[in-house]
């Protein structure tokens, strides 16, 4: 048995707090709710050091926003009050502010997707389209469970592929300072006993040596031209001509990643628009804008042009050629016994595993490459230094 905090709402909207003892987060939730009380949030205690230091996002409180709409509304509240319970237990002041914004909106006459609309910063445009798909069919909370799934699934993936680029990073980190130690500070040294003692050195350690000088005496001309080529590079790749290089240039690197991120991201996104009720068409475009690659977002375009004909989305996804065979037989599958939804949802959760065997597969590459690189440069920084030793042994004294 397991402890669970949880924060729950009372259906005359007081809020509690406490622990309950359970198996699992799901008995403890169903705990709550034989209670009489409509759980918000439940979470197993973290252990730290007193204080607990979280790094907010607007997707996070957006995914806490879904999460608790939809369990208020699912318990039968009206919307306007499950709004001033979330208003109200709402740590973050931004929040707190949007939900009464939103708030005032619907008391004015507006409906919620209206009122969402207004704050894109938060609410984007696929999580609107699909809100004003739910009130149109009356069927809100369902779509606020799946926007909650879609949310989720989409964080978790993020959250993979970070952690997989965690290592390498660090390794890169300290496989440069070591290195710039080594030419700014130990290397100097070396270079004073040598200059002392004269003689010829090795071409090696004279390249090493002529580098850690001119790297130590310029510094903060290479730390400018570092930033100078990093705000020219952001610059260029926010411009179309250049994003588009840039895509093309990722799309060649890293084919097979790229690939399947992106048909993992569409078909979730187009398939939760369609399962929510939003038509093919608005789907399709609302899709086309969650995939960050501009080479494939532009062959969307004629995929939703044969739309618009009548020709379906097998057909023109075939000719755009930018997803896999595998992903392009299912959707025709799906298109052709009527449930295209469904089968695009199968899609997501196929290529999102198949995502983390390619990027795990990748790291894999990428990590004793990172290592044998770091240990060349700083073998060579060794070896020309252990060179120019050996030859003052031979000077005469």
């Amino acid at each position: 048995m397991a402890i669970f905090s949880y924060r729950a709402t009372t259906l005359e909207g007081t809020i509690v707090e406490g622990v309950i003892e359970a198996i699992d987060e799901k008995t403890a939730i169903e705990r709550l709710k034989n209670t009489g009380i409509i759980p918000l949030k439940v979470s197993a205690p973290k252990e730290g050091f007193g204080r607990r230091l979280t790094f907010r996002s607007a997707k996070n409180d957006l995914l806490t926003f879904t999460t608790e709409l939809s369990a208020l509304l699912g318990a039968g509240l009206p919307i306007d009050r499950s709004l001033n319970i979330l208003s109200e237990i709402s740590e973050s002041r931004e929040i707190k502010e949007i939900i009464q914004s939103i708030l005032r909106s619907i008391r004015e006459g507006s409906s919620f997707s209206d009122a969402i609309a207004k704050h894109p910063k938060l609410f984007p445009r696929l999580y609107v389209s699909m809100i004003r798909a739910g009130e149109a069919g009356g069927v809100l909370d369902v779509v606020l469970d799946k926007l909650n799934e879609f949310l989720e699934s989409s964080k978790e993936l993020k959250e993979h592929i970070f952690s997989a680029m965690i290592y390498p990073i660090i390794l890169t980190v300290a496989g440069g300072i070591s290195i710039i130690i080594l030419l700014t500070y130990v290397l100097p040294k070396f270079s004073a006993i040598f200059d002392e003692l004269g003689g010829s050195l090795p071409l090696s350690t004279q390249i090493i040596l002529t580098f850690s000088n001119t790297l130590k005496s310029y510094w903060w001309i290479a730390l400018l031209s570092i930033i100078a080529s990093w705000l020219f590079f952001k610059n260029y790749i926010k411009s179309e001509r250049g994003r588009y290089k840039w895509d093309s240039l990722k799309l060649k690197l890293m084919g097979d990643v790229i690939k399947k991120l992106e048909t993992a991201r569409f078909c979730r996104t187009l398939g939760t628009l369609l399962k929510s009720g939003v038509p093919l068409l608005q789907a399709l475009s609302n899709a086309k804008e969650v995939i960050s690659n501009q080479i494939i977002a532009s062959a969307i375009d004629g995929v939703l042009k044969g739309a618009k004909e009548g020709k379906g989305i097998t057909i023109p996804l075939s000719n755009a050629n930018v997803f896999p065979p595998l992903a392009l037989s299912m959707i025709k599958v799906g298109e052709e016994t009527g449930q295209l939804d469904t089968m695009l949802m199968k899609v997501a959760v196929t290529y999102e595993r198949n995502l983390r065997v390619a990027v795990k597969r990748l790291m894999g590459l990428f990590e004793p490459a990172l290592i044998l690189t770091m240990g060349l440069i700083i073998g060579f920084i060794v070896i020309s230094m252990l060179m120019a030793i050996f030859t003052m042994t031979e000077l005469p004294f």
